[in-house]
């Protein structure tokens, strides 16, 4: 982990890295905020593909001031970096739809199960060591997913079902990303994420182009300009504070998008979404408590 050269205290570090993060989190929810706006005319796939061209843009000129397009080319594993970016794309795309028929709070309820799915992924996969007690987590979080789809009692949604795939098509993503990073760059891997994202999400999109009024050209632009501007946030936020401590207030999104859904959309949170949004929280956050204390 690269390490911030500051003059400020240890302490002092700490809270300005967990303030960019809460701060990058706040961003994310504002975004699908607008995604959930813009879905309801345009077609998911048509916002994908800017997204990603603007991403392309943004990745070719990072890769160019951190050492050239000829030295980021340079992959040991082409296919799984091909793999991973069309994934990405479909997982980005899933999401959108999930957005179109569910509400904020419900989808990112649901989709929170993500790093529970992605540590039981990376024990099958990467052989990667899973503790008892990161097991029970998992199980904890699987119930309070289990209670928002609430299966078999009447109210139970196959919209539902979309933000879960979304999830397990994330974990997939992370996996192949620390696969994948073992032996190419973070430049490498932003730029095959970039070009590939841009083709695939290209084929699926440009067939189905509709011309975007003043209005959602300009939210379009928002939603470009603020994606990079949280992943910077949050880069800048690893600089001041470890992994570690930060990965707990990632679920502060959970939060930040129940609000706006709340306030935005006018949205209402029964009683079993916030049962198992505080359950599938509390399963990722002790997991990684007793991953990062190293107890069994």
């Amino acid at each position: 982990m690269e390490q911030s050269i500051s003059m400020t205290s240890p302490a002092k570090d700490v809270r300005i890295g967990i303030g960019l993060c809460l701060l990058s989190m706040f961003i994310f929810a504002m975004q699908d905020g607008l995604t959930k706006t813009l879905v309801k005319d345009l077609p998911v796939v048509q916002l994908v593909m800017v997204r990603y061209w603007f991403f392309l843009l943004f990745a070719v000129v990072f890769v160019l001031l951190k050492g050239g397009l000829k030295r980021a080319v340079r992959t040991g594993q082409p296919m799984l970096q091909v793999l991973r970016a069309l994934l990405g794309v479909f997982e980005i795309a899933v999401f959108g739809l999930a957005l179109r028929y569910l509400g904020l709070a419900e989808t990112h309820a649901i989709y929170a199960i993500f790093p529970l799915l992605t540590m039981l992924l990376a024990a099958l996969v990467l052989r990667e060591s899973v503790s008892l007690r990161q097991t029970l987590a998992a199980m904890v979080g699987f119930a309070g997913t289990l209670i928002i789809l609430q299966p078999g009692m009447g109210v139970f949604s196959v919209a539902s079902l979309i933000p879960l795939l979304s999830a397990f098509m994330f974990a997939v993503f992370n996996v192949l990303t620390r696969k994948i990073s073992q032996t190419d760059s973070f430049s490498t891997n932003m730029l095959y994420m970039g070009f590939w994202g841009a083709v695939a999400s290209t084929m699926m999109g440009g067939g189905q182009w509709v011309t975007p009024t003043a209005p959602q050209w300009g939210l379009m632009l928002v939603l470009c300009v603020t994606g990079v501007a949280a992943q910077l946030l949050l880069l800048q936020a690893f600089k001041y504070t470890a992994a570690v401590t930060l990965q707990p207030f990632n679920y502060a999104l959970l939060v930040f998008a129940s609000l706006i859904g709340v306030v935005w959309f006018g949205e209402t949170l029964d009683g079993f979404l916030i049962v198992g949004a505080i359950l599938v929280v509390m399963g990722g956050i002790w997991s990684i408590t007793h991953a990062a204390n190293g107890r069994s």
